[in-house]
């Protein structure tokens, strides 16, 4: 098997400073650190009792950052295999059982899901792919009333389609990657700005 081409800290929880291969593979790019320390700094250093779902996982680095701060379910979506045999191996030297890998397409998967059965979904597919659009749709109906969606793109997203059920709550850039968290809306609130506390 090809050496990794170099590797990503999970850098907050309890396995942290722990090191994730990340493979020399089309259109894999992990999500940096600084860009991670910021997105939990807004979610809060602790994710437990919280389900989540890392889409689009390549070399899994937000799934097992939510794993690592105690989140009760981490579900990591993944159709290239080789990749898959990577999260693997880092589950089982992680010890992380309250992780679960599925080899499967994304978007077919979230088509399946049941109805608000996260509490933060991650979406970070290639950029090139133009799958953001469809994955936000799909991850709107899977994500829990007061939940969460993170997600990666080369540029903004300004114009999110009103049947989508998420509202702005923070967004950030670094350097060529735009990473935005939604929300979807508590009942009785009828914009953004609510309690950040978890799980929703």
């Amino acid at each position: 098997m090809k050496a990794p081409a170099h590797e990503v800290r999970i850098i907050g929880g309890a396995w942290k400073r722990s090191k994730l291969p990340v493979a020399d593979r089309p259109g894999l790019r992990p999500t940096p650190d600084r860009v991670r320390e910021t997105l939990f700094n807004w979610l809060g250093q602790t994710l437990a009792g919280w389900r989540c779902l890392d889409a689009f996982a390549g070399s899994g680095a937000l799934g097992f950052e939510a794993a690592s701060r105690g989140a009760n379910e981490v579900v990591l979506l993944e159709r290239d295999g080789a990749l898959v045999t990577s999260l693997a191996a880092s589950k089982a030297r992680l010890q992380a059982g309250t992780i679960r890998i599925e080899r499967a397409d994304a978007m077919a998967w979230m088509a399946r899901a049941p109805e608000a059965s996260f509490d933060l979904v991650f979406l970070d597919p290639p950029f090139d792919s133009g799958l953001l659009d469809g994955a936000l749709a799909a991850a709107s109906r899977i994500v829990s009333k007061g939940g969460f969606v993170y997600a990666e793109s080369a540029a903004p997203i300004v114009d999110i389609s009103t049947a989508i059920a998420l509202h702005p709550h923070r967004s950030a850039r670094a350097g060529a990657v735009h990473y935005q968290l939604f929300r979807r809306p508590l009942p009785g609130f009828g914009d953004s700005v609510q309690p950040l506390v978890g799980p929703p």
